[in-house]
């Protein structure tokens, strides 16, 4: 098994190198050939791009964007706002590192294609979710 690849990067105030540690735990569980980047924004800036691409004006949690390059070996790009996590963290009763975990599972699979249109597709996607964050011991 390869574990899969996943390249960060930070464009806020926030440190995030302790939940890139518990990231590279959840996704090493992953048999994944191709690699995906993680990027972490503020409410601001998932803001600005959330009414780019989705025509929402609010900030919101985790947007995702599949590589469409064939021969690329990326998946494609999740943005998490550190922000919003904090924030549904403390909604949610359970720690920032559980809240950041579930976000960046819930992106890959949008990636990888997963989607919460209908009540099967979201409790199957989101059933799958679970088990890949338990496998990383991220519990609620």
């Amino acid at each position: 098994m390869k574990p899969m690849k996943v390249n960060y990067f930070n464009q806020q105030a926030m440190d995030t190198a302790p939940y890139e540690l518990i990231l590279d735990k959840v996704f090493e569980t992953i048999d994944e050939t191709k690699s995906m980047q993680i990027i972490f924004v503020d409410n601001d800036t998932i803001q600005q791009m959330n009414q780019m691409y989705r025509q929402k004006n609010q900030p919101t949690d985790v947007l995702s964007f599949v590589n469409d390059e064939e021969q690329d070996d990326s998946l494609g790009d999740i943005f998490i706002s550190i922000d919003k996590a904090q924030e549904q963290a403390k909604t949610y009763g359970h720690s920032l590192k559980r809240e950041i975990g579930f976000l960046a599972v819930h992106g890959y699979l949008h990636l990888k294609g997963y989607d919460h249109e209908t009540k099967a597709q979201e409790e199957a996607m989101f059933k799958l979710q679970e088990d890949i964050l338990l496998k990383a011991n991220l519990t609620r």
